[in-house]
C-alpha cells in the first residue's frame, strides 16, 4: 500500500493528473445501438460532449473519443419481459493518440420518449413496461368493434358481439406484439460516473 501511493504521488508530481471518484462525463453516441439487433461484444463508440475541467484546468477535452462495447443485451418480449442493455466502457483516447483504460458506470440515458432509463442497482439501460399502453390499446379496438357492431346491427346485442370481437383482437394484438426495444440513437447522449480515481498520466 505504501508502495502504491508513493507511486502515485511520483506520477501526479511528474505533471500526470487525476480525475476525482464522483466526476462526472457527458458522452455523446456516435454509432447507434438497439437491443433489436445488438449482440454481446458488439462494438459502441462516443466521444465526450463537453470537457471536463478539474481545478480550472480541461483534464478531457470535449471530443474525446471513448470506446466500449455491449455486455448484455435482451429484446423486449411479446407477453412480458423488457428489453435490457449493458455497455461497458474501455477506453478513452486523447487527441495526441493517448489511451487511457477506464470503467464508469452509466448514470443516466436520453429516454428517446419511450421511459427507458438506467436501472441503479444493474447499471443497465431498462425500457418501461408497456402494460398501460397494452390496456389502451385493448380498450380502443373493443370501443371500435362495439361500434361497428351496433351500427352493423343497430342493437346493443351486436354492440355486445363487436366489443367483444374487438377485445379479442385487441387482446391477440398485445401477444403478437413485441414491447419498446433499447434504442441509442446516434447523437443520444449518456452520462457516466467514475467510481474511483482516474489517473492521466
Amino acid at each position: 500500500m505504501k508502495l502504491a501511493a508513493a507511486l502515485a504521488v511520483f506520477c501526479l508530481s511528474a505533471g500526470a493528473a487525476e480525475i476525482p471518484q464522483g466526476t462526472h462525463v457527458l458522452l455523446r453516441m456516435l454509432n447507434s445501438v438497439s437491443t433489436r439487433t445488438a449482440a454481446e461484444g458488439y462494438l459502441v463508440y462516443l466521444q465526450t460532449a463537453t470537457p471536463v475541467a478539474i481545478n480550472g484546468e480541461i483534464l478531457i477535452p470535449a471530443g474525446t473519443y471513448v470506446q466500449g462495447s455491449v455486455s448484455h443485451a435482451k429484446r423486449s418480449g411479446r407477453v412480458k419481459g423488457r428489453a435490457e442493455l449493458g455497455i461497458r466502457l474501455e477506453t478513452m483516447t486523447f487527441a495526441g493518440g493517448k489511451m487511457v483504460k477506464i470503467s464508469p458506470r452509466l448514470s443516466s440515458v436520453d429516454s428517446s420518449d419511450t421511459g427507458q432509463k438506467v436501472d441503479d442497482t444493474e447499471g443497465q439501460v431498462k425500457q418501461a413496461p408497456t402494460r398501460g399502453k397494452d390496456a389502451a390499446q385493448v380498450a380502443i379496438l373493443a370501443g371500435s368493434g362495439a361500434a361497428i357492431g351496433g351500427l352493423a346491427d343497430r342493437s346493443f346485442k351486436g354492440a355486445g358481439i363487436g366489443a367483444g370481437v374487438g377485445t379479442a383482437v385487441g387482446l391477440a394484438t398485445v401477444l403478437l406484439t413485441r414491447g419498446n426495444e433499447v434504442e441509442l440513437h446516434q447523437g443520444s447522449t449518456l452520462d457516466v460516473v467514475f467510481d474511483r480515481n482516474l489517473l492521466i498520466e
